[in-house]
């Protein structure tokens, strides 16, 4: 009796310690090879919450952002525009759930960019109305930082606008303005968006962009993109006449790189904040230079998205008090990305033509630091 319990206790022994773990063989390919899991959406955006701004617990350190949303549209059709597509029974078949989907997913990259609270100041492009800025401002995610909007029907013929969205703890808006892009062929596209407001007391001025595809080609439709730039140099221009310690932040999806003359001559930004007479600083323009960007064709980057400040933000010229520029970059988390396939690293937008992926964005938002001194 002895023996037969010791021989059945060796056996149970054996069979918990030699037999491999169902753990281990679940995660071992034929070859012994270890074949780990694909990291869900979840798992990757909980990865960025968990990568942490240095910025994280300064409240001098402010983010201020851009973000090309890609045809945030509601699901009513408005018989004023072309947005029949993103209706029901469009073309994209844009239903009440996709809409819904879409408005949580833009809502946490706004809660997150630039560090564990979000960006104080956000300008977005491609939002159809007012109804989808309320949408997005109430979206649990954001509605907790007491974020508001100022936003102006464009005349775009798809009825996408513009819009600066902000938290009014932080920031107190004092005037608001659109500019019309008047256009040599007649043609519309959309307005320039002024913001004048107060940034825990210092006054700031941002203006935010969406300039005119290159649809027709980029040599045909350059004219068009450079109307836009020469109107929004001309809103720098009367601010800076009016106030020589102006702080003026520029940003949007310009269609056009930082090269572009329209940038270059235009804006008269350059790519180094050692600035000379009505030059201004292209953020990302460096970046460009590494081959990165926020948007990609063809296997192609393309820096479209950039953030575009004057010579204010910079403490040699402001004294040595107030907000300055600290630092600059694209928000390219490994969650906005396609995991896996031809796209793979691209972002991981919403449609590819009528074919529903449920991203986020065919575009990576930017975004700058700045800090009191």
């Amino acid at each position: 009796m002895k023996k037969f319990f010791l021989l059945s206790l060796i056996s149970c022994f054996c069979l918990f310690s030699c037999s491999p773990s169902k753990n281990v063989a679940e995660n071992e390919n034929n070859d012994g090879a270890n074949t780990a899991m694909p990291k869900t959406e979840a798992d990757l955006a909980k990865e960025a919450i968990e990568n942490t701004s240095p910025y994280n617990d300064n409240p001098s350190v402010h983010t201020v952002a851009f973000y090309n949303v890609e045809n945030l549209f509601d699901t009513e059709d408005d018989p004023n525009t072309f947005d029949d597509d993103f209706t029901p029974s469009g073309k994209q078949k844009w239903t009440k759930e996709r809409y819904e989907q879409k408005i949580q997913k833009i809502a946490k990259v706004i809660s997150m960019i630039g560090d564990e609270d979000g960006a104080e100041i956000m300008g977005i492009c491609e939002i159809e109305n007012e109804k989808v800025l309320k949408d997005l401002i109430n979206d649990p995610q954001l509605k907790k930082y007491g974020y508001n909007y100022v936003h102006y029907d464009s005349p775009d013929e798809r009825g996408i606008d513009v819009a600066l969205l902000y938290k009014e703890t932080v920031f107190k808006v004092t005037s608001s303005k659109n500019y019309e892009t008047k256009l040599a062929d007649g043609d519309k596209t959309r307005d320039v968006l002024l913001v004048s407001g107060k940034l825990e007391g210092e006054e700031i001025h941002v203006l935010v962009n969406h300039w005119s595809s290159r649809g027709g080609g980029e040599e045909k439709s350059r004219p068009k993109r450079m109307a836009s730039a020469l109107l929004a140099r001309q809103i720098i221009d009367d601010l800076e006449a009016k106030d020589p310690n102006a702080k003026i932040l520029f940003m949007g999806d310009l269609n056009d790189e930082p090269f572009n003359e329209s940038v270059t001559k235009g804006l008269q930004a350059v790519d180094s904040p050692d600035l000379t007479d009505k030059q201004l600083f292209n953020v990302l323009a460096s970046l460009e230079k590494e081959g990165k960007g926020t948007y990609n064709y063809r296997g192609d980057w393309n820096m479209l998205d950039q953030i575009i400040i004057n010579k204010g933000f910079f403490v040699a010229n402001n004294g040595g008090k107030g907000w300055r520029y600290v630092d600059g970059n694209i928000y390219d988390q490994e969650f906005l990305k396609e995991q896996e396939g031809k796209y793979k690293g691209n972002p991981f937008r919403m449609y590819v033509g009528p074919k529903y992926l449920g991203g986020y964005s065919d575009h990576f938002p930017v975004y700058v630091h700045l800090e009191r001194q």
